[in-house]
């Protein structure tokens, strides 16, 4: 999964409560995560540690 802020249909809107804004810096490139590491995001939100992924991409904006 490559997390692209430019591309997220909730950007501006849902990145207060998203676990991107407590990342460090992502590059403008995206950053790439694998399945463990989506995994273990989703743990630690359902555990209440970080806040969810919020990410969410339309088809228009995937290509």
């Amino acid at each position: 999964m490559l997390i692209d802020c430019e591309k997220c249909e909730v950007r501006n809107v849902g990145c207060d409560d998203c676990v991107v804004s407590a990342m460090p810096l992502i590059p403008a490139s995206g950053l790439e995560i694998g399945p463990l590491e989506r995994r273990a995001l989703r743990v630690l939100a359902a555990e209440g540690l970080v806040p969810p992924l919020r990410m969410t991409i339309s088809v228009d904006r995937a290509s």
